[in-house]
């Protein structure tokens, strides 16, 4: 397969790389200030009970599986995109600003009715999933076409990743601090919480906006660019090796429980909102070492060994965490930690193989769809969420928490399951699908 030389004047390939990575960065920043604190805010600031906290579940998971839907109609629409920007930055530029805005009117949720907080939420955040995939397809789409070489791609994919856990950490360590903060008092405060969140999108998509500035598309001779609807899909729905990674990817959506949930589960366990710091920590720096250390596991074994590996000993983790219990939190913060290193290998790897999947697709039909392709990525990481977010929130019914109950420990119990129990289960069913993706050896 020929590669096109880069324009004249176009950024280095090194430039691209540290552009590409500081937009993750920023991206991360918000995703994670979004999926982290909404359920701690609807619960502690919007004051939303039991029953309203059912309808968020529902909200949140219709949402989920509505945005995931909608990935692959994106996908398509990027891949019969063509302007003086190509296909893929120009979502990336006019994304920006709506995923920034409506990240902070998910948290400015009014002083009503129940029934208009509900409203109010369901529509900005179905607005905010619809924003966030015109961002995210073409981000992911625009790292498998601006570095062609497997080797260096895997190499950005895990900086994205190690790089996005960072901007994990330090929204998860640091937001509920700038909140307090801008609330202007002791405590913190919704309005506290609507500026903080504010601050911290605006921050984040400009950032985001660097893969606009310095990314580029790659355009190699031969290969059919201008695909059809009947092309695009027939290329997803027979690229074999791609639904293997995408049905192994959501069956391992009880890895994200704990991003999910955990803020909620260290006040019903410790009564302490910021001890989600020390977890938030552990999980973060877990993954930033395994991300880092990926591409060197890769020139040893193969992605398929590794992920089924990881996933195996992850969900044994999970089931020691449960025994060991939540008691004693430094013993906690080890099982978390641990966990969090077969999360931040899972994540490199599963970008690694989609991407391969699209090389070999390409290489079989002549036929490149990086937007529908990567949208499958975006697709299955909001299955995964939906699913982990919908799993917790019956989890959290069940056990019959809202603000200002009486905490039990039959009721802490039932939320620690959600945590470890039903990851471990994750982690096995996830490794079966992987069984059969056949491309690629050690880099």
């Amino acid at each position: 397969m020929t590669v096109a030389a880069a324009p004249v004047g176009a950024p280095s390939r090194r430039t691209q790389r540290i552009s590409i990575v500081v937009a993750g960065f920023g991206q991360n920043i918000v995703l994670t200030t979004v999926t982290t604190f909404i359920l701690v805010y609807l619960l502690q600031y919007a004051h939303i009970s039991t029953q309203g906290m059912a309808v968020v579940t529902g909200i949140l998971t219709a949402a989920r599986i509505f945005d995931a839907v909608s990935d692959p109609i994106m996908g398509s629409i990027i891949d019969m995109t063509r302007s003086r920007w190509g296909k893929l930055r120009p979502y990336i530029l006019f994304s920006a600003l709506p995923v920034a805005a409506l990240s902070t009117l998910l948290f400015a949720v009014p002083d009503v009715s129940e029934p208009g907080k509900l409203v109010f939420f369901g529509i900005c955040y179905f607005l905010w999933g619809v924003a966030y995939t015109a961002c995210d397809v073409p981000f992911w789409g625009l790292i498998g076409s601006a570095f062609p070489e497997p080797a260096y791609r895997t190499r950005v994919i895990s900086d994205v990743r190690a790089f996005g856990a960072i901007a994990l950490g330090l929204a998860t360590l640091g937001m509920p601090w700038l909140a307090r903060l801008v609330s202007g008092g002791g405590s913190t405060t919704g309005p506290g919480w609507t500026l903080a969140v504010g601050i911290a999108s605006v921050l984040g998509m400009g950032l985001f906006l660097f893969a606009f500035v310095n990314g580029r598309e790659r355009h190699t001779p031969g290969v059919r660019e201008r695909l059809t609807v009947r092309q695009l899909v027939g290329t997803l729905v027979h690229n074999t090796p791609l639904l293997m990674v995408l049905l192994g990817s959501a069956l391992a959506f009880g890895r994200y429980i704990v991003q999910a949930g955990g803020a909620v589960f260290v006040v019903i366990a410790y009564d302490d909102e910021g001890a989600f710091t020390l977890i938030g920590a552990a999980i973060i720096v877990g993954m930033v070492l395994a991300s880092f250390s990926t591409p060197v596991l890769l020139r040893w074994m193969s992605a398929r060994t590794l992920v089924i590996g990881s996933s195996l000993i992850s969900a044994a983790l999970y089931v020691a965490m449960f025994f060991a219990g939540f008691e004693n939190i430094a013993v906690l913060l080890v099982f978390i930690f641990l966990t969090g290193l077969g999360l931040g290998i899972f994540l490199v790897v599963q970008a690694t193989m989609i991407a391969d999947a699209v090389d070999d697709a390409e290489s079989r039909t002549g036929m490149r769809n990086d937007g529908i392709s990567f949208s499958s990525l975006t697709f299955v990481t909001k299955i995964m969420n939906a699913l982990a977010v919908l799993v917790f929130g019956v989890f959290i019914v069940l056990a019959g928490y809202e603000a200002g109950v009486t905490v039990t420990p039959a009721m802490q119990g039932t939320v620690f399951v959600s945590l470890t129990i039903v990851p471990a289960v994750s982690c096995v069913v996830s490794a079966i699908p992987f069984v059969f993706y056949r491309l690629g050896g050690r880099r």
